[in-house]
Parts: C-alpha cells; sequence; structure tokens
C-alpha cells in the first residue's frame, strides 16, 4: 500500500484524511470504511499502532470493486493536497552511513576521515518535520549554510527493544523519505541537534509505501535536485550501516515504537561538499526521489 495523509478543497474542511494512493487516485480510507461499517483508524499514526488487523482491512477496502465506492471515497491526486504521512515519537538520523559522504565530510565538515566502527546517530524534535509541498524554512539570521540530504525513511510498525539483525525487518511498517535538512554552521561544540532539529528541517513524504511492495531496500536508487540539477546521485547498496544494523544497534538501548522513522543516512554530492560550497537560498526548490517511493517536493522561503 501507498499510504498518504491529505486535505481536500471541500468547503471549511481542513481535517487531515488517511488515504491509499492507488493508480492516480487518492482513495479516502476513512469514507470507505464508514460506508462498508469498518472501524479503521483516521490518522496514519494509529494505524500503524493498530497493526495487521488495520492493514488487513485496509487492504480490503482498496481492492473493492471501484464501482461501488461511494461519493468522496477516491479524489485525483492532483485535487488534494498532500501532509507529512506523520509526525514520528522519534526520528532518529544517521550520519556519515555513505562511504563516499564520509570523505567529503571530512574535508568540508572537519569529521573524522575514517569510517565509523559503529552507526553514529542523533535526534531531530518531531517539530521539525515539514511536509511536501510545505515550505523550508531559510532564517538568514540563523545560517547561511543551508544545506539537503536525500535519505531513505524506515517507518517502524512494530516496538522493537534488543532486536537481533535477522530479526529486525519484523518490526518495519514501511519506507519513505526524509529530506535531512542542516544548518552548517549551527554545529555546537560538535553536536548536530540545533543545525539539524530546527522547524522545517525534517521534510517527509509524500508517502508511506509498506514493507511488502518493496523486496529489497538496500537496493533503491535515490537521488536529489536543487532548481532541477542534479546534485545527489546513487543508492542505498552503499550504506556502510545496513537497515537491519541501524534496527539493531538503536534497539540495543533505544525503544523503537510503532511510527518511529529512522532516517537511514545520506550519499554524497551535499552541498557543503561542492567545491565550491553550494547552499540552499530563499526560492530554491529541492527535490528528493527514491526508488518505488517518489519525489518529496519543498521549496525554500526566507524566513526572517
Amino acid at each position: 500500500m501507498r499510504l498518504l495523509t491529505f486535505t481536500t478543497a471541500a468547503a471549511g474542511d481542513s481535517t487531515p484524511r488517511l488515504g491509499a494512493d492507488v493508480d492516480g487516485l487518492v482513495l479516502d480510507l476513512g469514507v470507505l470504511a464508514d460506508h462498508a461499517g469498518v472501524d479503521l483508524p483516521g490518522d496514519l499514526l494509529s494505524f500503524i499502532q493498530a497493526g495487521p488487523a488495520a492493514q488487513e482491512a485496509a487492504r480490503r477496502l482498496i481492492e473493492a470493486d471501484p464501482a461501488a465506492r461511494p461519493a468522496g471515497g477516491a479524489h485525483r491526486l492532483e485535487g488534494v493536497t498532500p501532509a507529512a504521512p506523520l509526525r514520528p515519537g522519534k526520528i532518529i538520523g544517521v550520519g556519515l552511513n555513505y562511504v563516499e559522504h564520509v570523505e567529503e565530510s571530512s574535508r568540508s565538515l572537519d569529521t573524522d576521515k575514517e569510517l565509523p566502527t559503529r552507526p553514529v546517530l542523533f535526534s531531530k524534535p518531531a517539530t521539525a518535520v515539514t511536509g511536501p509541498g510545505a515550505p523550508i524554512l531559510h532564517n538568514g539570521n540563523l545560517t547561511r549554510q543551508l544545506d539537503w540530504e536525500c535519505e531513505l525513511a524506515v517507518v517502524i510498525g512494530r516496538t522493537a527493544y534488543r532486536v537481533r539483525e535477522e530479526d529486525a525487518y519484523e518490526h518495519v511498517f514501511g519506507f519513505s523519505i526524509v529530506n535531512d535538512i542542516s544548518a552548517r554552521d549551527q554545529r555546537r561544540s560538535g553536536q548536530w541537534f540545533f543545525s539539524k532539529g530546527q522547524d522545517s528541517y525534517a521534510p517527509f513524504g509524500p508517502v508511506v509505501v509498506t514493507a511488502d511492495e518493496i523486496p529489497d531496500p538496500m537496493a533503491l536508487d535515490l537521488s536529489l535536485r536543487v532548481n532541477g540539477v542534479t546534485k545527489q546521485k546513487s543508492n542505498t547498496r552503499h550504506m556502510l550501516f545496513p537497515i537491519a544494523r541501524l534496527i539493531a544497534d538503536i534497539s540495543s538501548g533505544v525503544t523503537l515504537e510503532p511510527g518511529d522513522v529512522i532516517a537511514t543516512g545520506s550519499p554524497s554530492g551535499v552541498g557543503a561538499g561542492m567545491v565550491p560550497p553550494e547552499f540552499l537560498v530563499p526560492g530554491d526548490t529541492v527535490e528528493a526521489t527514491v526508488e518505488r517511493i517518489g519525489t518529496l517536493v519543498n521549496p525554500v522561503v526566507d524566513a526572517r
């Protein structure tokens, strides 16, 4: 399933809805559930928390006869406004998880030139999340070095604590895209929280694709463009620490809960690594793409 959160242009109705993207249509799962007399959570986080029974109910609604859909049960994709799929309880970022990015970071960001022996972890607050089409806030009073990082996002589906690598994927609900926006000049004594955690610094979406539709998440092309120019282009197979290792490492001491998001790291091609360095400015448009998931597009706006 390709699940999303959206609003419609209906007069006076700005309520976020849980939907499924099916062949260019957005199916309103709440409307379909009400019509079928099915009890289904109305938001994606609650849907994930509800477990396999909710997923099976949603699949049956999606696969039902299109001719039997009630009014308001389906919308053209271009007729809805997508939002961030959900607000995670935790966003755990992974730094330096692609070998070439380790090298460029050691040149441009004064990080260690040696490959890390364990995942490098940091966090972003839920308030950093913003949705597709929503602005990335560029506050020139806080940064002159606003940077991009296209990353595969892993959405946790089952509580995970002290999980073995071989069991890790049993705890994955699905996959999405995170653009790990960073104010490179706001690292403080080597700490990344304010650099990476400001409002709008975690564009997320446009959909969450359930794990059954992505048979090998370690073989996905990903890329990023700024104003139509490709800056990043790689494949998840080049991760230093694969997804299963990340889940095992994080859950060795931190409980991962349904709806938590792991941003699995960025390939090379960030602005700080360019010669000369390039950074985002108001008026730019950033497009982050991951194979089988889609493209996350966000404008950069002046927030002073």
